[in-house]
Parts: C-alpha cells; structure tokens; sequence
C-alpha cells in the first residue's frame, strides 16, 4: 500500500528530498559554493548520460569547450 502510493507520487518525493538536500547544503555552506555543486552535479550528469548513450568523450567535450580537444 505505501510503495504503492509512493511509486505513484515518485516525482514528487524525488522533488522533495533533491530540495530538502540542496536545502541543506545551501544552510551549511553558503548560495555560491551550492551553486557551483550544482553546475558540477549538472554536468556530471549530462556527460554520464550522453556516455550511456555510447557517445564518444571527445565529441562531448568539443561541444561543451569547442576547439580545446582537437
């Protein structure tokens, strides 16, 4: 019964503990050093998906830093 009403809801309690944990983050250690944690989750986000999607490292780089990996 409660892993049901919680598979239907699972967006909403994923909401909830992302913004009680950034909430908590932003209490211990400031808005800036948050801000970059979360520029850094981001984008260790979006590399591990496009690797997941079998795309190649370099590829990904040139498209985020164009003409460094060359």
């Amino acid at each position: 019964m409660i892993w049901e009403l919680l598979w239907e809801h699972k967006g909403k309690l994923l909401g909830v503990a992302a913004g009680l944990f950034f909430g908590i983050i932003y209490l211990f250690v400031g808005f800036w050093d948050t801000l970059v944690f979360v520029v850094f989750v981001s984008t260790g986000y979006y590399i591990g998906r496009k690797l997941d999607h079998k795309e190649d490292l370099r590829e990904i780089l040139d498209r985020i830093l164009p003409g460094k990996f060359r």
